[in-house]
């Protein structure tokens, strides 16, 4: 079991941050704003490559 509530409280961030940027995206797409669109994408592949990270196992994790 991983015992790292901080890992966690991160993770719940980094889904926030995933879920800004799809709103973001969406946003940009619809409103034609190309900047907006790609800063949307960005925090999208940011955010779920952080929450996969920080809730991984890790060897050294009891």
């Amino acid at each position: 079991m991983i015992h790292g509530e901080g890992r966690i409280v991160m993770a719940t961030a980094a889904v926030f941050t995933t879920l800004g940027g799809i709103s973001a995206a969406l946003h940009g797409l619809l409103f034609d704003k190309v900047a907006v669109t790609n800063y949307g994408v960005l925090a999208v592949f940011i955010g779920a490559a952080t929450f996969v990270v920080l809730l991984t196992p890790f060897p050294g994790d009891d």
